[in-house]
């Protein structure tokens, strides 16, 4: 059978998703040891998108296939238990052979936090990025609307990305201030690799005032990542949603109790 997770993970103590070599301590790592010992076998498990180090996620999807007979909920139970503290699975279904966390995606949702007042915190620290100069909202998000679409962009992406494209949809993306927070959410077909934190990183160069608002527009028509400004720290950044067809019956987290929802 096939199974599909909901999981949540703190990607501070994680060098980002994706297995590497031995020794180095990924989500996926500790959550296919933790789903191995309830299944009582090895599992492999396929992500929604693979996220970086220091990246959180509130709505990350996996899928694996096993002949382990488990109900939804000794999958749910058993793998917390044998989980770390910085990772959780949130929810568990029984899902068709042609269910696909990748490949059955249709949109993303992420999401970057900024902490945008004179003192850091220290409860929100490594959870959030914080700037310290006021940074307008309102600007970043005008200059933000320039990149909403079908575009290529080269110059928002890693220079290591190794997507093969680098054209991609945004369907949305708004910036809003909510009292000390500056709140970036980014809604698309796709992303590539740092694209989040490239957009991030020039929006907050224009919201500090340092550019100007056609910056935004500037760097994308250079398809060149070299003059593409600087990337926004990781600790901001959340995978938040994954968006399927009806047909497979995946459900929608939320971001109730979150200290910006």
């Amino acid at each position: 059978m096939r199974i599909a997770l909901g999981v949540e993970y703190d990607g501070q103590g994680f060098h980002g998703w994706q297995a590497q070599q031995e020794g180095v301590r990924t989500v996926q790592v500790v959550l296919e040891q933790a789903l191995s010992r309830v299944a009582n076998h090895p599992l492999r498990v396929v992500c929604a998108g693979r996220t970086d180090t220091g990246v959180h996620a509130l709505g990350q999807v996996v899928h694996f296939d096993t002949e382990a007979a488990r109900s939804e909920r000794n999958w749910l139970l058993g793998s917390n238990v044998n989980l770390p503290p910085d990772v959780a699975v949130t929810w568990v279904r029984e899902v068709s052979e042609d269910f696909s966390a990748r490949f059955s995606a249709v949109s993303r949702r992420y999401r970057y936090f900024i902490l945008n007042r004179t003192a850091r915190s220290a409860v929100l620290a490594g959870r959030v990025t914080w700037v310290h100069r006021p940074l307008d909202a309102e600007m970043m998000h005008h200059a933000g609307q320039v990149l909403v679409g079908e575009h290529d962009f080269s110059s928002y992406r890693a220079l290591g990305c190794q997507a093969k494209s680098p054209v991609r949809t945004l369907h949305s993306l708004t910036v809003e201030r909510h009292g000390d927070f500056v709140v970036l959410s980014v809604h698309a077909n796709a992303f590539l690799h740092h694209m989040i934190r490239n957009i991030a990183g020039v929006l907050i160069a224009i919201g500090k005032g340092d550019r100007p608002a056609p910056w935004a527009a500037e760097v994308l028509a250079l398809r060149d990542r070299t003059l593409g400004g600087v990337t926004a720290p990781p600790q901001g950044l959340y995978f938040e949603q994954v968006e399927y067809p009806p047909e497979f019956g995946i459900p929608t987290p939320t971001l109730s109790g979150f200290p910006v929802a």
